[in-house]
């Protein structure tokens, strides 16, 4: 069975994913992220502050993601718009690989019928 740091490390590494991916479409801020995953999920995915900002900071530490202060266009605020690095880009990719792996083997086990 799985500890929970096991678990959380999961459900951390599908938020990652999830971010990766949507800065790999375009550079963004928190709420547009949150925002753009909802929408590509058919509202299935909402990624909340609690998730989504550790998330980003963690990404940042990591060095797949940078982070910048600019004006937004259509709200006269500043924000922190965030956007994937060459390594990010390349964590990507391995992490594309080792979710879709995951997602295989959940659906062995779930096709599976009973003997």
């Amino acid at each position: 069975m799985a500890t929970p740091s096991e678990r959380s490390g999961a459900l951390r590494g599908s938020v990652d994913l999830l971010v990766l991916k949507t800065l790999a479409l375009q550079p963004s801020h928190g709420w547009a992220i949150s925002q753009r995953i909802q929408d590509l999920s058919d509202g299935v995915l909402e990624m909340n502050q609690g998730s989504l900002y550790p998330a980003l900071q963690r990404l940042e530490q990591l060095g797949w993601i940078t982070a910048e202060w600019q004006m937004l266009e259509d709200a006269n605020r500043r924000a922190r718009i965030y956007s994937l690095t060459a390594r990010g880009r390349s964590a990507l990719g391995r992490e594309t690989k080792s979710w879709r792996r995951y997602a295989r083997a959940m659906e062995l086990v779930l096709a599976t019928t009973s003997a």
